[in-house]
């Protein structure tokens, strides 16, 4: 008796530079499940780098803090890190933090029946390295096209930090107060203390943020109650 043997087509992997669509880049995305991050950037598969501690994994670490010194004030915020956004046919990014308000609060995004987000959180936040280039020129193209209305960028190498404001579909780079701070146009209260980033005082940066917050009271409250109905 003859046996016959089938075996389904193997997946190809993703490599940096690949052209494809975003529904074949999540194939091979989903394929691969030791890849820890890729992206599409206008169609193009951009793999991520080895992340160092002080280049990368300590900088996130310490933004995620602030976010979440945030959101325990302000429930209700949709606050995620390295989580998969369909921005639109061309381009899917795996942004290092994101914040979204809930659809039912006027939020811009949605999560999609398989659990990514779909169109553009509110804020954006990258940690960049080796990746700068990328952060400040197609991915900010991508994210002011696609209304993100925040984009926060930590250029690691230089010490510094851009805060851009969409404005009439158009992003401004914010000037930080005297102090070194930046202060969220979007979100009432929500304040960075560059200088206390910097310094990796995460202590600094939780100062920053409760005064901000008690500074902008009756405004948060407002946030607040429209996020929790």
């Amino acid at each position: 008796m003859a046996f016959l043997m089938t075996t389904s087509p193997r997946i190809p992997e993703l490599c940096s530079g690949d052209v494809l669509t975003r529904d074949e880049f999540e194939r091979r995305y989903e394929a691969m499940p030791h890849v820890k991050k890729a992206e599409l950037i206008e169609g193009v598969v951009a793999m991520g780098s080895p992340v160092r501690l002080r280049h990368h994994g300590r900088p996130e670490h310490l933004l995620a803090g602030w976010l979440a010194f945030y959101e325990s004030a302000t429930p209700g915020l949709v606050v995620a890190n390295n989580t998969t956004v369909r921005l639109d046919l061309d381009n899917e990014f795996q942004p290092d933090l994101l914040v979204c308000v809930p659809e039912h609060a006027g939020g811009q995004a949605r999560i999609d029946a398989d659990d990514f987000v779909a169109g553009a959180p509110e804020l954006v936040v990258e940690v960049a390295a080796s990746s700068v280039s990328r952060d400040l020129h197609q991915k900010l193209a991508v994210y002011r096209r696609n209304g993100v209305r925040e984009y926060v960028v930590h250029r690691v190498d230089d010490a510094a930090v851009d805060w851009f404001v969409l404005v009439h579909g158009t992003y401004e780079r914010q000037v930080p107060d005297a102090q070194g701070r930046q202060h969220s146009r979007w979100f009432p209260g929500l304040c960075l203390d560059v200088p206390a980033l910097l310094r990796a005082d995460l202590a600094g940066v939780r100062v920053a943020v409760d005064h901000a917050i008690a500074a902008a009271a009756a405004e948060h409250a407002a946030f607040v109650q429209r996020l929790t109905g």
